[in-house]
């Protein structure tokens, strides 16, 4: 939908489906209801998830132009995609896994570069599209230092390869089209200091310096190049559980001149260790599922910050000294508490006000996928559940 603020959507992943056939009818199901609800006289528009099978199914140029029809048909345009998860992402053990296929791989690569082939088919005339992605890849799979660098060293010249690949399809096109990485706990990229040190200290130099290489593009040419189709997604969940502040990252951001290319919007469980800590801690234990993973960062009284790779390593941790946790588990956006435990909701309405007072991104993306795995109490049909969080974020802007 276009609002004042960018244009807003929800992000398909929340549907099942690996193959295209399973995905398709899911979206069939349930997008026109949801349009009908939000946007029943205008256009309406949809966050893309491929699985790598879908995406290659996808390709068939009868299949592309049967989902062309159906999105004309039912005023439905897609302008961003997630490119993260690889594979299987319901119904199935995910934890680290969703890293896998990772950056230093040419399956995540190649995966990527299709990704961008079927986008550039959907794209409407005169937006710009992007495909968020995995923080490079998953830091505890590397043993000290010296593997972690050539993870990196490895992870960017295949990102560089995406980069040549946008270059070429604007010039071809005329559309502009961005990778957008997610940083997220535990990734290598967990943080958005860690992005940008390594955008700034890294990608860039290496970048122009292989664009002047291979290509004969000026520094400033490679430089305006890279900044334009290789930016950042801030999801508001993963900012939130590293305890950064949206505005805070937004001006270091400018000052470098590194582009945001969509805000995903998502909401983390908080708990305030500071009273009731026994009942509290009892009360998420309902959260530990087995699916995804829930990293925990938690707050010490000294300020200083403690990790957990997930909730049952942080339950069964010592937390005397420590003041308040926050989990990556993508709930509901509309609602702020949870009995005993809080939400970051906080955190959505100020990234929502940065954007407000100063844009710094065109594309806005709900991204709530955990429904299938919340308590029983808190799930509720989800086409309902998707008009709620639509409008809850609409209303916010």
């Amino acid at each position: 939908m276009q609002t004042p603020h960018g244009h807003l959507t929800y992000c398909s992943n929340i549907h099942p489906g690996e193959r295209w056939d399973e995905h398709f009818k899911t979206l069939q199901d349930n997008l026109p209801f949801i349009k009908n609800q939000l946007s029943s006289n205008a256009p309406f528009a949809l966050g893309l998830r491929l699985a790598n099978d879908a995406s290659i199914e996808l390709t068939n140029p009868e299949r592309l132009a049967e989902f062309k029809a159906w999105l004309a048909a039912n005023d439905i345009y897609v302008f961003t995609m997630n490119g993260f998860p690889y594979g299987g992402f319901h119904a199935t053990r995910v934890k680290d896994d969703v890293h896998t296929p990772d950056w230093t791989t040419t399956d995540r690569t190649e995966y990527t570069k299709r990704l961008f082939k079927i986008l550039v088919q959907l794209l409407p005339d005169g937006m710009e599209g992007g495909v968020s992605t995995s923080p490079l890849s998953y830091r505890y799979w590397w043993q000290g230092e010296e593997e972690t660098q050539q993870a990196i060293k490895i992870a960017t010249e295949n990102i560089l390869q995406v980069a040549e690949t946008l270059i070429e399809l604007r010039r071809t096109t005329g559309k502009v089209m961005h990778l957008d990485i997610e940083p997220e706990p535990d990734g290598i990229l967990e943080n958005g200091q860690e992005f940008i040190d390594w955008y700034a200290d890294y990608f860039l130099p290496k970048g122009i310096a292989h664009l002047q290489e291979t290509h004969g593009f000026s520094p400033e040419d490679a430089k305006e190049a890279l900044l334009t189709h290789i930016q950042l997604c801030y999801d508001v969940c993963h900012f939130a559980v590293s305890y950064e502040e949206p505005q805070t990252i937004v001006n270091q951001l400018n000052e470098l001149g590194i582009r945001v290319g969509k805000i995903q919007i998502s909401s983390a469980i908080k708990i305030d260790l500071r009273g009731n800590r026994e009942e509290k801690l009892k009360a998420i234990q309902s959260f530990d599922e087995p699916v995804y993973l829930h990293q925990v960062v938690a707050k010490n009284i000294d300020g200083t910050f403690q990790k957990y790779r997930d909730l049952p390593e942080a339950l069964a941790a010592d937390t005397n000294q420590q003041t308040e946790w926050r989990i990556h588990f993508h709930v509901p956006l509309f609602i702020e508490s949870y009995g005993l435990l809080d939400s970051t909701q906080g955190d959505i309405v100020n990234t929502l006000n940065v954007q407000q007072a100063t844009p710094f991104t065109q594309h806005l993306e709900v991204e709530t996928y955990t429904w299938g795995v919340l308590p029983a109490d808190m799930q509720k049909q989800i086409g309902e559940s998707i008009v709620r969080e639509l409008e809850w974020v609409r209303g916010q802007l």
